[in-house]
């Protein structure tokens, strides 16, 4: 592997993305095993051989050699040698599992220990790819021979394009040949329209150029075309265009020329026949014409131990094995970053000028006609309107979309599904939405434990869920929304809902609240002993749950992404559970408070309403303040109390900014409400790093530097307070 940091770091951003996009389309290729797209079957088939070129220039072996393997299998598949069932999916998808693991060593450094372990595994994977091969059955009598095709025209077939010819005559589809002619100046981009007609209503199997003379003196194309439609839609479909249908199996005038590749040679005299153009290059890319395997990527690499048979199962990756993606690069569209630069131009102008405005002030040469005040207030104005379209074109740069992460998590789901014995249907939405790109990585592992107990807590077994008149398939949803600056994402079951009164006995003996609080819990503070540290409600330990760990790690995960969590169930139909993100937390929108003559900046993506009320609708329950909103009673916080500031006494008028994060709600009081304010928040030095409620400091203009509230350390600190004082009343 290269040594310099910025080759791996290409290398890594590089490999990602054709990984990412591996796992998308396999997934996709799953959905349609059955006749699986041709186009689809190429893409994957090329993305494996742009893996394998990759990682053979940058050397990295256990890589190559592995993507070069998958690349074989996948060429089998759309040969039609090797069938697309679960076996060879399940390969695959193990493949790319390997793939991250790799990426994962690279990027931290650590190819110590555990790059032996990913030799292991790819070499594993390798010889169990080999076998599946090698054990393919015998291929059946070739149709072709029964349409009697013309031996000039298979000639000139490549071994994949006869394949799909075979593939289109066993389904029994018309085949025909379309004849095109073309003027020189523009024939690619006629071709390529040709292409994307014909496309829409069947398979272009190849496309080639013509022996026959063309009668403009421009260059022909005849395109062998596979279709269920009509011969007469099919004329429609292309009316407007130089192009003729007619029969497939027409013989050409004269027998074409052969080049050295296989491919027909123009007649004598005709222009020499170009590269084909995009548009075709879907039905036939160019790796399938000559692919070379590097030196030594028939052999494992060098201390790979040897392939026996009952080695041939790969040891399984990780089950806590991260979702994240290693690689921290965004692809920026040239367009966002143009729109960047010119708003940092028109900044540059707008600072000329208050430079200009502010030396003639102090040289006092003003004309008399020209009010300082003025002129200083309007190039601030524009400097404010640039500074926020700089803000929102940077806040977009860093934005991607969520899709990202839900792909990675319908190929685990996958796997889980199988281990559980569990027959799911995963649905996706939404994944278009955009986050912050640190949020949606930190994002990955808190929805994967959702799910995953979602799959083994809530979903039935298949017979079941039968015998409860349900499908024999359970649904699991996936889901997000827009909402204001927020991101709202939903994971839903059909399953089982969660047993309140199991909740209720489990919390009980495990000590996290005594049996007669137990029993006066409202229904939303019973399900929220879900997300407590060291709960379950499961008879037995497996490997997918039972252990009291997942749902307290996403707690804490959301939490510190300033996230909030609601959960919904109905016993025997299901669980929603609700998680609502910020869009960023790189510029933070604050709301300004003072309390006992200080000032904080309290981050208002954390806020969900702001209440004013009398002093005496404060009431005491066992030495706790809480207030009631709306028949709920919420525990109240006094900042002057928490952080032990001296000053008047409060007003009787009282402020309470209710905030929430995670699952959880509280009241924080302050004296006043000072306003809004984007800041930035900065970390405090060591002295200051260690106290409790306190996430950072900004400036908020005039040397004016204020604390950052930590919304969810000041939740913590009351909760933790209550747990003391339920203990000493037990």
């Amino acid at each position: 592997m290269a040594s310099s940091p910025k080759a791996l770091n290409e290398f890594i951003s590089e490999a990602q993305e054709i990984i990412d996009t591996l796992s998308k389309e396999l997934l996709l290729l799953g959905e349609q095993r059955d006749d699986p797209d041709p186009d689809l079957v190429n893409r994957v088939f090329r993305a494996a051989h742009s893996l394998k070129g990759l990682s053979g220039m940058f050397g990295v072996r256990r890589m190559s050699h592995l993507s070069h393997c998958a690349e074989d299998l996948l060429d089998d598949v759309r040969m039609g040698r090797v069938g697309l069932d679960d076996e060879v999916l399940d390969l695959l998808l193990e493949v790319i599992e390997v793939f991250q693991r790799v990426l994962a060593e690279l990027h931290s450094g650590d190819e110590g220990e555990g790059r032996g372990g990913t030799e292991e595994l790819a070499a594993a994977l390798a010889g169990r790819i080999v076998a599946r091969r090698e054990g393919k059955p015998k291929a059946p009598a070739d149709p072709l021979e029964a349409i009697g095709l013309d031996a000039s025209v298979r000639a000139v077939l490549t071994e994949y394009e006869e394949h799909r010819l075979r593939e289109n005559v066993k389904k029994g589809v018309a085949l025909m040949r379309v004849r095109a002619d073309f003027d020189l100046a523009d024939f690619d981009q006629g071709l390529a329209e040709l292409n994307k007609r014909l496309k829409s209503l069947g398979e272009v199997i190849s496309t080639l150029p013509s022996a026959d003379p063309t009668s403009s003196g421009g260059i022909a194309f005849d395109l062998i075309f596979g279709t269920g439609k009509p011969a007469a839609e099919v004329e429609a479909a292309v009316d407007g265009l130089p192009a003729k249908v007619q029969p497939f199996g027409k013989p050409s005038a004269s027998p074409p020329p052969q080049s050295p590749r296989g491919r027909a040679r123009p007649a004598e005299g005709a222009p020499a026949a170009q590269p084909p153009p995009p548009a075709q290059a879907d039905a036939s890319g160019p790796e399938e014409q000559q692919r070379e395997a590097p030196a030594d990527a028939e052999k494992p690499p060098v201390g790979a131990p040897a392939v026996t048979p009952e080695r041939r199962r790969a040891p399984e990756p990780g089950a806590d094995a991260s979702l994240r993606s290693v690689s921290q690069t965004v692809r920026v569209d040239i367009r966002k970053l143009d729109r960047l630069m010119n708003i940092v131009g028109e900044l540059v102008l707008a600072k000329t000028n208050l430079q200009r405005v502010s030396e003639a002030m102090r040289a006092e040469t003003l004309p008399e006609t020209l009010a300082p005040g003025a002129e200083l207030q309007r190039d601030i104005r524009v400097l404010e309107r640039k500074l926020d379209e700089l803000q929102k074109g940077i806040l977009e740069v860093r934005m991607v979309p969520l899709g990202q992460v839900f792909d990675k998590l319908a190929r685990m789901i996958r796997k889980i599904a199988r281990e559980a014995g569990k027959e799911i249907d995963f649905r996706i939405s939404g994944g278009d939405v955009e986050l912050d790109k640190l949020i949606v990585e930190d994002l990955s592992d808190p929805l994967m434990h959702i799910i995953r107990n979602a799959i083994d807590h809530g979903i039935e077994s298949p017979e079941e869920r039968l015998e409860k008149g349900k499908p024999r398939r359970g649904v699991v949803s996936l889901a997000a929304r827009q909402k204001g600056n927020h991101v709202l994402i939903e994971i839903g079951d059909d399953g089982s809902g969660i047993d309140e009164e199991g909740v209720r006995v489990s919390a009980v003996e495990k000590g996290l609240t005594t049996a007669q609080a137990a029993r006066e819990l409202t229904r939303r503070d019973l399900l929220n002993f879900i997300f407590m540290p060291g709960f379950s409600t499961a008879p037995r330990v497996s490997e997918l749950s039972g252990r009291g760990v997942g749902l307290d790690v996403v707690k804490t995960n959301i939490a510190n992404l300033s996230g909030i969590i609601d959960v919904r169930s109905t016993q025997g139909e299901g669980t929603t559970i609700g998680i609502t993100l910020p869009v960023t937390l790189a510029i933070i929108r604050a709301l300004v408070v003072s309390v006992a003559g200080r000032t904080y900046a309290l981050p208002l993506n954390s806020v969900l309403e702001i209440l004013s009320i009398d002093r005496a609708a404060v009431r005491t329950i066992e030495t706790r303040e809480v207030i009631d909103v709306r028949g709920t009673t919420l525990p109240l916080v006094r900042l002057s109390a928490l952080f032990r500031l001296k000053g008047p006494p409060p007003p009787a008028q009282v402020y309470v900014v209710v905030v929430g994060l995670a699952q959880e709600r509280l009241g924080v009081a302050v004296d006043l409400l000072v306003g809004q304010q984007d800041v930035v928040v900065k970390p405090l030095g060591p002295v200051l790093a260690g106290v409790k409620g306190i996430a950072g400091a900004t400036d908020l203009g005039h040397q004016r530097t204020v604390l950052v509230l930590d919304v969810g350390a000041i939740i913590e600190e009351v909760l933790a307070g209550e747990r003391v004082m339920l203990e000493a009343s037990a």
